[in-house]
């Protein structure tokens, strides 16, 4: 059974960035103020490593009845039972990503282009990111996403759209009548010095956001 998704306050993780001593810390407090859904993304740890942190990781998703996505990775996503995997266009393709996942588990992709959005649809996503919205440090490479592109795109599909990159308590109001289902955070949350208070402070300006 595919769980449901609030996709409201979507916290992608990054050791790099965090203001705690440990992920775990990280991910707990923003859970407290209000994430409604997490993504474990690690680049630079081996494999072990990854599957070990998602293993600490999902143990707090699971108490707090939080989904967890794992990022590129689909093995760690199945050998840790994660409720879902989110792969961007120079991963696996999304097509094959979903008949080894199979039709229970959450399929995320990234897009930044009309084009690619409709065949993320095609090829089984259950939700869009959308992306880069802004210049960001955590993907220097990311080509920008204008708010026409984005309005095109939530024109055009039916699937949830989370925007990212560069996303905080500045840029947030842009997002007002695209029809966006929520926003997916790295720094502007897990580099706080108050996570759990950060974390309330984004969604109450989201669900504002959101309804207006």
């Amino acid at each position: 059974m595919k769980p449901e998704i609030d996709y409201t306050l979507y916290l992608v993780t990054d050791r790099g960035l965090m203001s705690t001593s440990t992920l775990e810390e990280a991910v707990e407090q923003a859970i407290k103020g209000g994430a409604t859904l997490v993504q474990l993304r690690e680049k630079n740890v081996s494999s072990l490593e990854f599957y070990k942190t998602a293993v600490k990781i999902k143990q707090i998703t699971d108490k707090h009845h939080i989904p967890l996505i794992i990022n590129d990775r689909v093995d760690i996503a199945l050998a840790v039972n994660a409720a879902g995997v989110h792969v961007g266009q120079s991963d696996l393709p999304a097509h094959n990503v979903r008949s080894v996942i199979g039709k229970n588990k959450i399929l995320g992709v990234s897009a930044s282009t009309l084009g690619e959005a409709i065949r993320a649809c095609e090829d089984g996503a259950d939700y869009l990111g959308v992306g880069a919205m802004f210049a960001t440090g955590t993907k220097t490479d990311a080509e920008l996403v204008s708010i026409e592109e984005l309005i095109k795109i939530r024109e055009a599909v039916k699937l949830p759209i989370v925007v990212i990159g560069g996303i905080n308590q500045k840029t947030v109001p842009f997002f007002d009548k695209t029809g966006i289902d929520g926003i997916a955070v790295v720094s502007a949350l897990i580099s706080a010095k108050d996570i759990t208070e950060k974390a309330k402070e984004l969604k109450r300006l989201v669900l504002y956001t959101l309804e207006g």
